[in-house]
């Protein structure tokens, strides 16, 4: 068996379309679109083009989108302008969940140095927020709400629409991370009746590096990249044209065959979710129903999620225990703590995160490989000696 790539959650492979479209900005049609000659300018109408099928692709109207370096720099200018804006008006409280991707939770963070007050929802153990807590949260000084979409560890979906319209009846702006839906789900920014959303390129078999940031015309959008006129003045610097044609390609592509990978990949998760659901104190975390096509996650009583992954790894199958951006840390998953998952069963998580590049070969492949695993590791544990024993495990 080859390597078996089920880390997609936190990369995943360029297609061939979007490798295709990239290529010519590196030796042919590489100007810079700034330029007033006509090989700048034959740039220019590259980037506008790109700029209007990203937009048609979330129902958006191209002057709404703007080019950034990720996701992460596409949240950060979002929440830190709707913050700022509404501190303008009296305004410091922000209502966020308590699973965010930290590049939500580390601005807020920042802005509660600042003297935000910030209020973050439960998610309960289906690993959803709830409608009612946010009405319940909502304050007349209240700037901004920012719920993503989709959750970057169990894949869990927010019901976007309905917290959006709470918040546009209160007159609030509302965000959305939507880094993990794009390209997997619908997105339609009319229909969910969002202010801004926030996509990464490299999430759906784009290029690493950009992103792009949704923000309805009529929001203000503060400037944190100060230098050239570049994204109507919105964000400074050379765009990096390569990764935008290449981030359109893939995102069509995403977009033209939502329903037909969708349908495979959620397939191959249900397979797996069927496959070690027999393995003694394995719990899938999250709503069931209400999740990504690809996405699931699970923990294993009595094991440590890095033995797991470094075995399953030797196996030739990679996976991972929550979000790459946290994957140096020894702390459990907060997505999973904020979800009621004990921290001892935290430590034991597993996520995989599949494409349509997966095969059901590949699928048996790591369902064998999950139950040889748990039960090696379990054989060496005296943690899991103890669970058998019914004794308290500290």
């Amino acid at each position: 068996m080859n390597t078996v790539y089920v880390d997609n959650a936190a990369t995943t492979q360029v297609s061939e379309a979007a490798y295709n479209a990239m290529l010519p900005m590196f030796r042919e049609t590489y100007g810079n679109p700034s330029s007033l000659h006509h090989v700048g300018q034959v740039v220019k109408e590259i980037l506008e083009d790109a700029r209007e099928r990203v937009a048609k692709c979330i129902g958006a109207e191209p002057r709404e989108i703007y080019f950034t370096s990720c996701g992460t720099e596409a949240d950060n200018q979002a929440i830190l302008s709707a913050a700022y804006n509404g501190a303008q008006k009296g305004k410091k409280h922000i209502i966020s969940s308590k699973f965010e991707h930290h590049a939500v939770l580390h601005t807020l963070e920042k802005l509660k140095k600042e003297g935000f007050e910030i209020t973050l929802l439960d998610v309960y153990k289906e690993g959803i927020v709830r409608v009612e807590d946010l009405k319940a949260a909502l304050r007349d000084d209240t700037a901004l709400v920012t719920i993503m979409m989709a959750n970057n560890e169990v894949g869990t979906i927010q019901p976007i629409k309905e917290l959006a319209a709470v918040c546009k009846e209160k007159g609030v702006t509302f965000h959305t991370d939507a880094v993990q839906a794009a390209g997997h789900i619908k997105v339609d920014v009319n229909e969910l009746g969002v202010d801004m959303l926030s996509v990464s390129g490299h999430k759906f078999h784009g290029p690493k590096g950009v992103g792009f940031l949704y923000c309805r015309k009529g929001v203000p959008l503060q400037v944190f990249l100060n230098g050239g006129a570049q994204e109507r003045n919105r964000r400074a610097g050379t765009e990096n044209m390569a990764g935008i044609v290449g981030l359109a390609a893939a995102l069509e592509e995403a977009c033209t065959n939502l329903d037909k990978n969708g349908k495979y990949i959620s397939a191959l998760r249900d397979k797996i979710i069927d496959g070690v659901k027999d393995i003694e104190l394995a719990t899938v975390n999250g709503d069931l129903e209400r999740r990504l096509p690809g996405t699931v996650n699970m923990c294993f009583e009595g094991i440590e999620g890095e033995g797991l992954l470094l075995l399953l790894d030797q196996k030739g199958i990679c996976a991972s225990s929550g979000s790459a951006c946290t994957s140096g840390s020894l702390d459990p998953s907060h997505v999973l703590l904020a979800m009621g998952v004990p921290v001892e069963s935290a430590h034991g998580s597993l996520r995989i995160s599949l494409s349509e590049y997966n095969t059901e070969e590949e699928v048996e492949h790591i369902i064998k490989s999950i139950h040889e695993v748990v039960d090696y590791l379990r054989s060496i544990s005296p943690v899991w000696e103890k669970i058998q024993k019914g004794e308290v495990v500290e």
